[in-house]
């Protein structure tokens, strides 16, 4: 028996992680190591990784809709353009995670984001992710959830182009996070329904 899956009152088997609140559950079922292949919404998930950082994700998870109002749904073009007036309101907003360090990153990460659609055009965050997610070592689907890495020599590669193009809090650990939950690379436990 595989510890590492739990099988719900609705009869599938899921990651055990899933089973720990309803909001977990609801998350694997039906977003995590979904694909999500569109920059746009690829940069509100890399900034709720960066609020996460340090934290538990179901933090992060019960105050996404927070988040999005207070960044405008994440459009890049219009977090970029916040200054101190804007950085303030967010440090007052307690809906938040209010870590200075994390909202001048959001903003930043804007900024370098307009800047590679500028140079490389709309899909290009999302080229740097699948070229960070390929791994010709990888063989298939992790059977323990102990055999899932934190991080990789991709998610790493991918932490240092995106810092060289300025983006900022956005580590291996975290990259690599992002690249589970959203398709990049298939970490449900061998057995889970959703893999």
């Amino acid at each position: 028996m595989n510890l590492d899956l739990v099988v719900g009152d609705d009869g599938l088997a899921r990651c055990s992680w899933a089973a720990q609140t309803a909001e977990y559950r609801g998350y694997h079922d039906l977003e995590w190591g979904r694909s999500l292949r569109d920059d746009r919404s690829l940069f509100e998930r890399l900034c709720l990784e960066s609020f996460q950082s340090g934290l538990s994700w179901i933090t992060v998870l019960r105050k996404r809709e927070a988040f999005r109002a207070a960044f405008e749904g994440f459009e890049p073009a219009r977090v970029a353009n916040y200054g101190p007036p804007e950085i303030e309101r967010l440090l007052a907003d307690d809906r938040i995670i209010r870590h200075r360090g994390k909202i001048e990153a959001t903003i930043a990460n804007a900024e370098a984001l307009l800047s590679l659609w500028d140079r490389d055009g709309e899909g290009a965050l999302t080229a740097l992710l699948e070229v960070a997610a390929a791994d010709p070592a990888r063989q298939g689907r992790p059977a323990r959830l102990s055999d899932v890495p934190s991080s990789t020599p991709g998610s790493a590669g991918l932490a240092r182009a995106l810092k060289a193009r300025g983006f900022r809090f956005l580590g291996p650990t975290t990259l690599y996070a992002a690249l589970q939950a959203t398709g990049f690379v298939d970490d449900h436990v061998e057995g889970c329904h959703c893999a």
